[in-house]
């Protein structure tokens, strides 16, 4: 059936109220499709995915009591949080507010929080997209984990010891951060973050002209979180990843056309993908051999056409996710538009940045032709891949070695198994697939839409997490798990590899600034139990031990700056308290042997209750006080 049939039948169903979904997205997306052959298979029954699901799930049941294997962190996409997932149960352990204001913790609420948030602390919204754990020689060591805000332009580094944020970076001179990765080798010195949209500068109005726009690929200190360097590029930026020799990075760009419509992005048969010197870019700001850009001292070079610190390899098209090989030998692209994926020899870069080469493309070695939509590639350690196919709506897995011999003019299969998810899937991750350690055994993938698949909740659909056994020659999905808000990546670490802390210690620096306030009011954090005055800022100091506060009452006047400091004296792990003063838009979480603080303003006179929101003990109900205010 030829294309333009395939699209007039699809207006036929549509017409007659039976369009399923996966065949809308198919068409809609036909007319961007270059060289694409087919629509994909059809969805597999129920029946069939039950019976293949039911042996493998006797494999990976996690019994009550029972401890999962993985840690699996998930972006909370435009909730702003990320998520912590338990795999393979796929039970949610907990949620990290990052970008996003939470009542439960009092994330954007606190002193502490909005210290972190910085000036961005105006901002209640982000759009988590790509969390990733840092690296000590290639493997993850459980420090930290970093995600971008695509909505905001930042960068935010989560503690996992504590499973707290405790750095956020606003990027400069760009915006909308959305590929992130991580230097792997020797450590994690840097991330690695794309700015995705072009902008003028400087960005003031004098010049709003697509032409002299440009965005840049940039790099942040892991440990302090500062920006080390940008690069001026060509074209936007998309996703991004690194090599396990230190040296490179590689981006996607899927605009080179820089064009602001539909049809000029797609103009352009192959866009291309950008490689990093960053022995290069590191000699270059050291020689001083860099520009500033506005009000920012970051070293920003141009990378761009012609430039010694980057190479610009021609690949089709619309190219969006970039992926490196657990074996460290490839770089990845998956093309989108294009029914292809790009596989770049990471041992050809060398040669290519020598100029010992022909042209760019002579460092791709192999350009499998997979499905519709290739979007993400990820790895199971023993040399095969598992694409992700959104409008196929499927994964297909294919073996890299054969690939490349089919491009060199072999007759081999390389494409091993199709399986169809629910329903056109964006990311997918396998366990400890971007480190040496792949380990074959989990895919997640996280499906865009799942209609049918759930009961129904309204016309705002929940997206779909589905968990697939890879352990095997064959793929076996086992599990569906709603998810609200587009969960956009996720990443699987062995649970060994996280070490956290069960309480906290009381020289904990996440809350330094709280002990600095206190020694200058020559107080105790652990038996203060006492009201400061400071004019008209009132500081007052409480411990709590379940049940019960330091301080049942405390006065105050009206017009009063309130901060509250609450340090938690229990011990045993678990025994969490909360402060919460009704009708004042206040409330906070404090762990054991935390402290932690709020500011507001005793803008009504009369009596304010405040209680512990937290449960922690059979009294906890009777774990309150009284705020009096005194009429101005």
């Amino acid at each position: 059936m030829s294309k333009r049939d395939e699209l007039e039948n699809v207006k036929q169903e549509q017409a007659e109220g039976g369009l399923s979904r996966r065949r809308f997205m198919g068409a809609a997306a036909l007319a961007g499709v270059a060289g694409a052959t087919g629509l994909g298979t059809a969805v597999m029954s129920r029946e069939s995915f039950a019976a293949a699901a039911e042996e493998a799930r006797k494999d990976w049941t996690v019994h009550p009591g029972e401890l999962d294997e993985y840690y699996g962190f998930w972006s909370g996409g435009h909730s702003g949080e990320v998520r912590v997932v338990g795999v393979p149960s796929m039970r949610e352990l907990m949620r990290i507010p990052v970008f996003n204001v939470d009542s439960a913790t009092g994330w954007g609420i606190t002193n502490e929080s909005k210290e972190i948030l910085g000036d961005s602390s105006r901002f209640s919204n982000g759009d988590a997209h790509h969390p990733h754990v840092s690296m000590t020689d290639g493997r993850y060591d459980g420090k930290y984990l970093f995600i971008n805000d695509k909505a905001n332009t930042r960068v935010a580094r989560v503690r996992l010891d504590i499973m707290k944020c405790d750095k956020i970076t606003t990027i400069p001179n760009v915006q909308a951060i959305h590929g992130l990765r991580l230097q792997k080798v020797p450590k994690t010195k840097y991330v690695f973050c794309n700015a995705e949209y072009v902008i003028p500068h400087p960005n003031d109005g004098s010049d709003t002209s697509l032409e002299s726009s440009f965005t840049m690929f940039n790099a942040l200190d892991a440990e302090t979180m500062e920006m080390a360097f940008q690069v001026i590029v060509d074209g936007n930026l998309d996703n991004t990843d690194a090599d396990y020799t230190g040296k490179y990075a590689c981006s996607t760009c899927y605009n080179s056309e820089k064009a602001l419509d539909l049809a000029g992005t797609m103009r352009n048969d192959r866009d291309w993908a950008v490689v990093f010197n960053i022995e290069r870019i590191e000699q270059a700001v050291k020689n001083g051999n860099y520009q500033t850009l506005g009000d920012s001292e970051v070293p920003v070079v141009d990378g761009r056409h012609g430039s010694e610190l980057t190479r610009y390899i021609p690949v089709p098209k619309n190219p969006h996710g970039l992926n490196t090989s657990p074996d460290g030998k490839y770089f990845i692209a998956a093309g989108k538009l294009s029914p292809t994926v790009s596989i770049i020899a990471i041992d050809k870069l060398d040669d290519l940045f020598a100029g010992n080469l022909g042209e760019e493309r002579d460092v791709i070695v192999g350009e499998p032709e997979l499905g519709l939509g290739p979007l993400h590639t990820t790895y199971d350690g023993r040399g095969n891949a598992y694409t992700t196919l959104f409008i196929d709506s499927q994964v297909v897995k294919w073996n890299i070695a054969d690939a490349i011999k089919h491009y060199n003019g072999e007759d081999v299969n390389y494409i091993r198994q199709k399986l169809d998810v629910h329903y056109q899937p964006g990311h997918n991750h396998a366990s400890l697939t971007e480190s040496r350690d792949a380990d074959g055994k989990w895919l997640v993938v996280l499906s865009k839409f799942s209609k049918d698949r759930f009961l129904p909740v309204g016309p705002l659909h929940p997206e779909n997490d589905q968990l697939i056994d890879i352990s095997g020659e064959e793929m076996k999905l086992v599990h569906d798990g709603p998810t609200f808000a587009e969960p956009h990546d996720c990443i699987l670490v062995r649970r060994d590899q996280i070490k956290t802390q069960k309480i906290y210690t009381r020289d904990d620096p996440y809350f330094a600034s709280c002990r600095e306030q206190a020694e200058q009011d020559g107080v105790s954090l652990e038996s203060a139990n006492t009201v400061i005055r400071d004019g008209n800022k009132v500081r007052v100091y409480m411990t709590s031990v379940a049940p019960q506060y330091g301080l049942n009452e405390f006065k105050v006047k009206q017009g009063d700056e309130v901060t509250v400091y609450v340090t938690n004296l229990d011990t045993i792990e678990d025994v969490t308290h909360g402060f919460c003063m009704v009708n004042h838009g206040v409330s906070m979480e404090i762990s054991p042997q935390q402290t932690a603080s709020v500011t507001f303003t005793a803008d009504k006179p009369g009596v304010h209750w405040y209680y512990c929101n937290w449960f922690c003990h059979a009294l906890h109900m009777e774990m309150r006080g009284r705020m009096l205010v005194e009429k101005a």
